[in-house]
This record gives C-alpha cells, sequence and structure tokens, in this order.
C-alpha cells in the first residue's frame, strides 16, 4: 500500500496541511473555496487531490516548518508562531497572511507573586512549550542582566503548561493561552501569531505555476472573508462625497442610471465597517442600500 502511494505521489507538488486543531477546520474552509477537490481516508494522513497535480499532506502543525524548509513538502499552512519556533529562517517563505488561528506568545506568572516583570524572572525557571523561542528571548535578557554569569533556565512542557506554575514548579510560564483560571496574568508579549502560507525556498520551477495559482486562490478566498460588496443608488451631485465612504480597493464602480440625477455605485466594503458605512450613506442620501456576501474573489 505504502509503495503505491509513493508511486503515486511522484512528480505531484505536495501541501501540507495541519492535521487536526484549530488550524485543521479552517484549513478545510480554504481548500474548500479554492476548489482543492480531495477525500481523506481516516487512516491516511497522505492524499491525492482529483483536480490539480497536487497531493495534500496532513502533518502536526509544528512539523510543517521543517517539512518545508527542508524540501520535504513544496508548501504549506501553519501558524507564525510556529514557523519562529522551527527556526527555519532562510528556508521558507511566508507568502500569505490567512486571518484566522491568531493568538500571543506571553510571559505569564502567578497574579499574587512577587514577580512583576520579565527582568525579575532573570536567573530563575520558566517552562513553555516554545523552547527555542523561550530561549533566545530569555538568553537576550540575561545578558543585559546586572547579575554576572546569571543564566534562566528554560524547561520544556508539552502540555498542562500552567499547571507547572501553578504547583510551584516554575516561576513563570511562556504560553499563547489565556491562563486566568489558573491565577496567572500576562507581563510581556513576546510574539503575536495567525496561520499562514509558507513555501519552500529550495527551487521548484516545476511546480512554482501551481503553488501561485493556488496562493492566488486562496488569498481570494482570505478576501472574501473580509469584505462584502456595498451597491447603492446616490444623487450625482454627493457622488464624491459617497465614494470617499466607499472608495473600494482601488475605486469604486460608478454606473449611470435612467435618471440622469442620480448613479449606481459598486464598491468593496470591509465586512467589519459595513454597518458604520451604511449609516453615514443614508445621511448623505443614499437609497437602496445594498450589501452582498462574498464567497471568493480576485484583488
Amino acid at each position: 500500500m505504502l509503495d503505491l502511494l509513493s508511486e503515486s505521489l511522484k512528480g505531484r507538488c505536495l501541501f501540507a496541511i495541519p492535521k487536526k486543531g484549530r488550524l485543521y477546520e479552517k484549513c478545510l474552509q480554504l481548500l474548500a473555496g479554492a476548489d482543492i477537490q480531495f477525500t481523506r481516508s481516516h487512516r491516511l494522513d497522505v492524499c491525492l487531490v482529483r483536480n490539480h497535480n497536487m497531493a495534500l499532506v496532513f502533518l502536526p502543525a509544528a512539523d510543517i516548518p521543517r517539512f518545508v524548509g527542508e524540501g520535504n513538502v513544496h508548501f504549506g499552512i501553519t501558524g507564525q508562531d510556529m514557523v519562529a519556533e522551527a527556526d527555519v529562517n532562510g528556508l521558507v517563505s511566508e507568502t500569505l497572511q490567512l486571518e484566522f488561528g491568531k493568538c500571543k506568545l506571553q510571559v505569564q506568572v502567578p497574579e499574587r507573586g512577587d514577580i512583576k516583570t520579565v527582568e525579575d524572572l532573570v536567573g530563575k525557571k520558566v517552562v513553555t512549550s516554545f523552547e527555542v523561542l523561550a530561549g533566545r528571548y530569555f538568553g537576550e535578557l540575561d545578558v543585559k542582566s546586572a547579575k554576572e554569569g546569571v543564566k534562566t533556565k528554560i524547561e520544556y512542557i508539552g502540555g498542562s503548561v500552567e499547571a507547572a506554575c501553578a504547583l510551584g514548579l516554575a516561576d513563570g510560564i511562556e504560553s499563547g493561552e489565556t491562563m486566568r483560571a489558573a491565577g496567572l496574568h500576562a507581563i510581556e508579549t513576546i510574539l503575536t501569531s495567525q496561520a499562514v502560507l509558507i513555501r519552500s525556498n529550495k527551487p521548484s520551477d516545476e511546480h512554482d505555476a501551481l503553488i501561485q495559482r493556488i496562493t492566488s486562490r486562496i488569498a481570494g478566498v482570505v478576501a472574501a472573508g473580509k469584505y462584502v460588496l456595498c451597491n447603492y443608488n446616490i444623487p450625482r451631485k454627493v457622488v464624491q462625497e459617497a465614494t470617499r465612504v466607499t472608495p473600494g480597493r482601488r475605486a469604486a464602480t460608478v454606473s449611470p442610471l435612467d435618471d440622469p440625477e442620480w448613479v449606481a455605485v459598486s464598491s468593496m466594503v470591509l465586512k467589519a465597517q459595513v454597518a458604520d458605512v451604511m449609516d453615514k450613506l443614508q445621511a448623505i442620501g443614499a437609497s437602496d442600500i445594498l450589501v452582498i456576501g462574498l464567497n471568493n474573489c480576485r484583488v
């Protein structure tokens, strides 16, 4: 079975997808929006795409930067925090931010403790599931410290990081999750992160066109999630004021109506701002204001 699968992967572009967790479901929505057709067996982490010369490889999100960096797969989706932790600078390129999976990597300590700043943790013990980032961050603090020869101890824990602090096994933790329930609070944010599309920097002329096509499709799905199409009619005399409210990404589309005193305007508007935009348009005399959702687009 494995020999057959390996043979079927030859010559295909390999696209790494997180196999589970908070990124997995969002990635499935992206793939559907980009019309990437596949059927995944429950027992296999590799599946062939029916409508492209491509295969999907389902991997732990933390492993994807290394697989992409080493050229084992050509491109993939993971978190910026995972890319930074994998320390693959120069081996991968971030090609697209995907606007989901947002989180913060923070230094957190007990709310009722004596530690108030990250400098107070220098020379103490910090537990983390981001060993590389924590080591780099506290290593720099150690160098800056006035205490000669001091070294903060970084200890890796794969899970239940907050419990280590609550049980007195560490003085602070580095975590991307909210820890209020464990009596902890953040004293410093080291990194903000979101899901990104990355590709290998190793030459792959054979698959460049396909990677660019899939990237463009995914960018369209991401943009469609951020924007709506706003259509309205407006008196011609205030069209300039109206298009300042809805300038569009490049310019609004203005079309004449049978009534020479009026025009129709169509413009992409950020979904998060659409209610305010409609209020402003109505206030300056717009009518027949319609908001249309987008499934996909190219911008």
